[in-house]
């Protein structure tokens, strides 16, 4: 048996059975060997059933004392039943549409059940659960697979076993100086012992041999690449003559600490030939559009065009007004190119920017669309750049001239934890800003329940009585019949039956680019007391006089969200609240406004967010199609700080000899180039 082997010539796989593994991506021997189980069942821990807590999942072992009943319910469904005890207790058994279970369950014989035991008012009750003839030697730790149609655990589980020999033929990748130091088992190891552990500590010891070579070779793979950007050629800009200590002078405003340090580093950044590959990552508010500007503007007076990518029109727009005030008066022009503007608009938007008519261009992913051309592109800037891939953070840089890479400037007003930034950007260098400029306010943040609309309502109608205005935002943007949430158009109508005297509007995505920069004008002008939207106001809005965001079935939102939507409000001298509207509260969604209620700090919440989630969940439908573990979490932050570690160490050949440092670099560039095709690294 081959690596390469068809799943189909291995023992106890047919035609059919093939096709199913097909259907879980595994179609050779080696795609089965690294089909790793999801989760696993403790079942070695035995508990007696006086031991087991009502609806908790456990393992014990009893004697059946009844023989089983069969029979049928109402709705047609055949069932077994039984009941078998301990010395502590009876457990009553109950089995569903399982025809052969009847003729194991013989009075007197021990089983090892394991499964949820709950309390009904006969007794301590487990449905369908795993039931197996009791022996000493039963395994403990059993892994669970993903499954799909007739695959069941046992065929998967023993069609593993045959293939495991193969282990041992995989080459070792990671030298044995590498395992010493950081106290590995080997590759054969780990993939007996994550298949068919005997402990928990076997699986935490496969996990994270398997885990660590895979984060090590995407640490080699990435260091590849920034290696390969850095022969890349940029212009190297120059401060000298460029007046731009003027642009600093009319600012209305002093710049934080913060600011000051970030404006720096990207300035040294741009005056140097090496392509600048720079993340600013700061708090909702922190101040992160003037460093664009003063980038742009450091471009532009260098003869040289800057782009501005921003994911939603709102914001592109915003943008554009921003930058047009700050950089107009030193003759420096702008153009806005979005897909909502008029074939017209489009057309002389572009050709202001292949003529080099536009110095600065704003826009949504229209700007990357491949009628767009360039004359001098020397600076690209991605807004919110979780809001792109990676691919279009890239598609983007390829817009400057073939033999010049114009420097790269990414902002995220999403905070993102330390252990998915090393992840995710790990290709960029990192400036924070940590503080908020004078004059932000702490917004006040309350969880209510939606039974209290009357206060809700009073406290709205008195904060827009002092002349201040109010967001609104829902999950939905209708009624749906699939979802117990309040939508736009619902909230809507209450609010002007509630509100008769006070102006109400909406904004949600399906609006086209027009209607919503009308609205989005008249709330600003102050002619719209309460906007009900969704999301969609999430990023980029920037209304000083509005002091009230109100988040309807705040529990169906993240964090991550939910912070975002804050950032709103408190950008006027006002106080400002934030109230977080609730129907029903999870564990996990009280956690959340727990959080919410209890820190403004946006890279707290968004360690928190990451907790509660999990790193799979983390961005979402945002970040599919991008980098992808086998076994490595992206929450693992001492792992990957280890490996990062390590791989610096290898990439100065301080720790393998020729050969090692041969097999290692040559998996670290199978990934990259297999990522290369992915746009992971493109």
């Amino acid at each position: 048996m081959e690596p390469s082997t068809p799943v189909s010539y291995i023992k106890g796989i047919g035609e059919s059975r093939a096709k199913a593994f097909g259907k879980l991506g595994i179609n050779t021997a080696y795609d089965l060997l690294c089909f790793f189980p999801r989760a696993y069942e403790n079942r070695g821990n035995i508990k007696k059933l006086i031991e087991c807590f009502d609806g908790e999942s456990c393992s014990v072992v009893i004697k059946i004392d009844v023989p089983p009943k069969e029979g049928r319910g109402k709705s047609g469904i055949f069932y077994v039943k039984s009941s078998g005890s301990d010395d502590t207790d009876t457990l009553y058994l109950t089995f569903f549409n399982n025809k052969w279970i009847s003729s194991s369950l013989v009075p007197g014989r021990l089983f090892r059940v394991y499964g949820k035991i709950c309390f009904s008012p006969y007794g301590r009750e487990a449905v369908n659960p795993v039931i197996e003839p009791y022996s000493p030697d039963l395994p403990s730790v059993i892994p669970i697979y993903p499954q799909t149609g007739s695959l069941t655990q046992k065929v998967i589980s023993g069609t593993v076993k045959n293939v495991l020999p193969l282990a041992k033929m995989l080459p070792e990748v990671l030298p044995s100086t590498v395992l010493t130091q950081f106290g590995l088992i080997t590759k054969a190891e780990a993939f007996e012992k994550i298949h068919f552990p005997e402990t928990t500590e076997d699986t935490k010891q496969a996990v994270r041999r398997l885990a660590f070579e895979e984060l090590l070779i995407f640490q080699l793979a990435l260091s590849k690449f920034r290696s390969k950007q850095v022969i890349k050629k940029a212009t190297a800009f120059t401060q000298k003559g460029t007046g731009v200590r003027r642009f600093f002078e009319n600012l209305p405003f002093e710049l934080t600490s913060a600011q000051k340090k970030a404006v720096k580093e990207i300035f040294s950044d741009m005056q140097q030939d090496i392509p600048m590959m720079r993340l600013i990552q700061g708090d909702v508010g922190s101040g992160k559009t003037v460093l664009a500007a003063a980038a742009a503007y450091l471009a532009a007076k260098n003869g040289y065009q800057a782009a501005v990518m921003a994911p939603t029109e709102i914001l592109a727009l915003q943008h554009y007004n921003t930058l047009t005030g700050m950089l107009e008066k030193f003759d420096i022009s702008t153009v806005l190119l979005t897909g909502g503007m008029t074939k017209a608009q489009k057309q002389n938007a572009k050709q202001a920017i292949i003529d080099g008519s536009a110095d600065v261009i704003i826009g949504t992913h229209a700007v990357i669309q491949s009628d767009v051309e360039f004359k001098n592109l020397g600076l690209a800037v991605t807004d919110e750049q979780h809001r792109f891939g990676v691919f279009q953070r890239a598609s983007l840089i390829t817009k400057g001239e073939r033999e010049i890479t114009p420097h790269t400037l990414v902002m995220s007003a999403t905070p993102i934890p330390r252990t998915l930034s090393l992840i995710l950007y790990g290709d960029l260098d990192l400036s924070v800003l940590d503080e908020l400029p004078p004059g932000r306010q702490k917004v006040e943040t309350r969880a209510m329940e939606s039974k209290d609309r009357d206060k809700i309502n009073s406290f709205l109608r008195s904060e827009i009585k002092k002349g201040h205005q109010v967001f609104v935002v829902c999950p939905l943007v209708e009624e749906s019949e699939n979802l117990d949430a309040l939508s736009a158009e619902e909230r809507l109508e209450e609010i002007k039956i509630a509100f008769p005297e006070f102006t109400s509007a909406i904004l949600h995505g399906k609006m086209s680019s027009k209607e919503k920069n009308k609205i989005m004008a008249e709330f600003k002008a102050g002619s719209i007391n309460i906007l009900v939207s969704t999301t969609v106001v999430e990023v980029g809005v920037d209304i000083p006089n509005a002091t009230v965001m109100v988040v309807e079935n705040a529990e169906r939102f993240g964090l991550s969200t939910l912070h975002q939507l804050r950032g709103r409000i408190g950008r006027g001298k006002d106080k400002s609240y934030c109230l977080l509207i609730y129907d029903r509260e999870s564990k996990k969604s009280k956690e959340r406004l727990e959080t919410m209620c209890r820190t403004d700090n946006g890279f707290e919440i968004a360690e928190a967010d990451l907790k509660l989630r999990g790193p799979g969940d983390f961005f979402g439908e945002r970040q599919s199609g991008e980098i992808k573990f086998k076994v490595a979490s992206i929450a693992d932050l001492p792992l990957i700080e280890q490996t990062r570690a390590c791989a610096n160490v290898i990439i100065d050949k301080g720790l393998l000899n020729e050969n090692e440092y041969a097999r290692i670099n040559e998996e670290s560039e199978k990934l990259y180039l297999s990522n290369l095709k992915r746009n992971i690294f493109n």
